[in-house]
This record gives C-alpha cells, structure tokens and sequence, in this order.
C-alpha cells in the first residue's frame, strides 16, 4: 500500500527516487520548506590553534577534517582554521516540524522515504524498517517521537540514498534494537541497527536505545555528526562507525560494546575523530576510540574502560577531563597512514590513565610523544611511557605513581628503564613481564 503526501509548494523541483521493495511497503514522498538561509560563519570552538566553524545547511561541499602534512611535528600547528565542523542545522536541537510528516510504523512495514523533508516516526513495530533512498541532493530528517521497533537481521534505519540526513530525538524516549544476525542488501553488508550509505547527522533533546545482538549498532558509510541527545548503545561491534570522520560537539553517551566504542576508518587508512565536548562512559573490548588517522580531544568528559583507551596515528588533547583504565595501552599512537605523523599530543585537560598488569603502557607512541599542557596522573605497575622517537616535554604536570617528575621516562622491551630520547632522561625501576593483561571476553546483553 502507497501512501502520497502533498508536495511543498516552495521547492523548485520535486527530487524523488522510486524503490522497490519485498514485503509490505509504505511510500511516502515529500518535500519540506527550504530552511536555508543565507551563509554566516560562527566560531564554535578555538582549541590549540584549530577553530571549528558554523555555517549554514545549504551548502553541498562536504565539511573537511582538520589536516596534517606529512612532515608536521605537531598536528595543532598545522590545522585547518577554516574547517566547517558543524552547520546551524547540525546544531539546532529541535526540528522546524511546520512542513513535517506524521508517521506511525507498523509491524512488517517497510516504509520508503523518498522525498526531502521532516518526517514524525512514532509507534510500536517489528521486522519494520524506515528506509530512505532519495536524491543524492536531498536532505531528510526524520524525527523520533517516542518510537521502539525490534528487527530480527535488518536495520530499523536504512539510508541508501541522500545528501544528509538527519536523526533528531524529541524529548522522549526510543529504542531501535536489532536481536539477530543481519542479512545482507544485495551486495552491501548491512550490519547496523541504523545504517547509512551517506552523511548522518544525530541530535535531538530526548534518548535514543540502540541494541545490535551480532553487528554495530550506528553506522555510516560517509561523514557522521552528534551534536545533542542521549545515546544508550550496546553492541557486539563497533558502537558507532563512521568511514570518512566523526565529528561530536555534545551529547551523552553510555556505551558497552565487545569492540570499540567510536571507530572510523576507510579503505584509505584514514578516517578521522574529532570531539569538543560531550560525557562518555564506554566500556569496550577494544579501543574506547579508535581512528586510523587522528583523534582530536577539544573537551568532554570521558570515562572508559577497555582494552585500550584512545588509539589513533596522531592523538591530540588540548582539553577534558579523560579517566582510563586499560588492560593493555592507555593511549596508543599507532602508524595507520602516512598522511600523519605517528605520535601523542597532550596541550591541555586532565588525564588519569591507569593500565593492568602485564606488557601494558599508559601511554606508547610508535613515534614521538609532546607535553605541552595539562595534568597527566599515571598508574603504571611497569611502564608509563613507551616511544620509539622522541619525547618532548614542554609544559604541564605529569605524576606517574603518585610521584611528580620533571622528564619523560622511557620503557625498554625485556625489562628495565632507559633514558628518554631526544634529550630526555629519566628512568623507573621495575622490569617487563610477558604477555597482555585482562581479557576481551564476550559481553552479554
């Protein structure tokens, strides 16, 4: 059954994509009031010499993550002062809902979104899907007030199609579960309770439940952004997946996951993670964070407990308050691309990293590790640091064992200490013992 609503009458064009789909079908094809405006640029966030800007949402150029050249020592001296992170649109915590659609899923509906606009999703369903497949101009949000739907092997959300789309919240409370193994769309590899094929932008004032028994539990194929809401995510994978970037300016997240809690990666070995503020509570079987390029921490609150905290070719902290307990590293600088220098960056914030026991670092760079900022209060029974280059330490409170030191030390492999390099000195008694501490055991939901 089609269910045709009425067309806005300020759109210049009708952008509509028809699809065909197995089982019951609801279709609904729209168009929502143009809400661009014209283009004004708002700084949001200075931190270590990287501004982060607003701009409007009608625009089709993708925003651009901070970048580094190769040679670069530090990443904060090289990025982007004119990145556009967020746009207002991205920003605005509730939906202009005069144009909106109303609605209301069923069980065994497949309901196709195939039109640019605001839609209202409510109700109770199983095995039901929303799936939007419009034009690759077009921008679709769907607001979710107050809906639950419970999949055996396919996503609640499905985009296939659009320039953005949005998932905003209202002040309520939505739970989108997937209980099985996902099955396959043809030859794409849909393995999330909300999957996305293009840019994916989460919002909204109220609190979205996302349960994946088997897979990830969000997923996008393209740039994704979280900029308010409440997030309760528990998946057997990655919690929330992104290939290009993910870019968070706020919201709350509460996460446990048998993989990481925010990974983004692409075939390129890139994939970049920017957060400027935001509270985490992530208990992971891998990486709290993982990117294969950078991860960039402006702010938030962060407490995580996993195999590894924070991973990335470069991380940099200019500011938050990070407590992380890891049972092998801390934080690990790992060489992923060469479009980054591999090393740890810390300008700024609070970090209280504490590792198990075993071959563990609180904080291990395949490259260099740079102290600018911040207070660094480590808990390490055998080694704090652990670097291949060079340790710069320039500024800022490092404590390793309730001891405040003046110089970077570093581990040796086999046992024992060594000065640090790069005109570093320094040293902790206490030797290596093999193997990784903890465990990655399964969870269960």
């Amino acid at each position: 059954m089609k269910k045709m609503f009425g067309i806005s009458a300020v759109m210049a064009m009708i952008l509509a994509a028809n699809l065909t789909g197995c089982g019951k079908a609801q279709t609904t094809a729209t168009t929502a009031e143009n809400n661009a405006s014209s283009a004004a640029q708002e700084e949001i966030n200075t931190g270590s010499e990287s501004a982060k800007t607003v701009s409007d949402d009608n625009s089709n150029s993708a925003p651009e993550a901070v970048s580094l050249s190769q040679s670069t020592q530090s990443a904060s001296q090289d990025t982007a002062s004119d990145s556009e992170l967020f746009t207002k649109r991205d920003l605005a915590q509730t939906a202009d809902l005069s144009a909106a659609k109303q609605i209301t899923v069923s069980d065994g509906e497949t309901i196709d979104i195939t039109e640019e606009g605001v839609y209202v999703i409510s109700g109770s369903a199983a095995n039901c899907t929303i799936r939007v497949n419009a034009d690759d101009s077009a921008k679709v949000q769907l607001v979710l007030d107050g809906v639950s739907i419970t999949n055996s092997d396919f996503p609640a959300i499905y985009v296939l199609s659009a320039d953005k789309v949005f998932i905003t919240t209202t002040d309520s409370e939505n739970t989108l579960t997937v209980s099985g193994q996902f099955r396959a769309d043809g030859e794409t590899n849909t393995d999330a309770v909300i999957f996305s094929k293009d840019d994916l932008t989460l919002n909204g004032t109220g609190t979205l439940n996302v349960t994946s028994q088997y897979g990830n539990g969000i997923t996008c194929k393209d740039d994704m952004k979280i900029t308010g809401g409440t997030y309760n995510v528990k998946a057997a994978l990655d919690s929330f997946e992104a290939n290009d970037s993910i870019s968070v300016y706020d919201g709350i997240f509460n996460i446990s996951t048998e993989k990481d809690g925010f990974h983004c990666e692409n075939d390129e070995a890139e994939g970049t993670i920017t957060i400027l503020g935001g509270s985490y509570t992530i208990s992971g079987g891998s990486d709290g964070m993982q990117a294969s390029a950078l991860l960039q921490i402006d702010g938030g609150t962060f407490n995580i407990n996993a195999a590894e905290g924070l991973e990335a070719t470069y991380v940099l902290i200019n500011d938050g308050s990070i407590n992380i307990y890891a049972t092998d590293d801390g934080i690990n600088a790992s060489a992923s691309t060469n479009a980054y220098e591999t090393a740890v960056e810390i300008n700024g914030g609070e970090l209280t990293v504490e590792v198990g026991q075993g071959d563990t670092d609180a904080i291990d760079s395949n490259g260099s590790i740079y102290v600018n900022g911040g207070t660094i209060n480590i808990t390490a029974q055998m080694s704090s640091f652990d670097y291949d280059k060079t340790a710069e330490f320039n500024g800022g409170t490092i404590i390793i064992n309730g001891t405040e030191v003046s110089e970077i030390p570093q581990s040796m492999m086999g046992g024992g200490m060594r000065g640090g390099m790069g005109g570093q000195r320094g040293g902790m008694n206490g030797g290596m013992n093999g193997g990784i501490g903890g465990g990655r055991g399964r969870m269960t939901f």
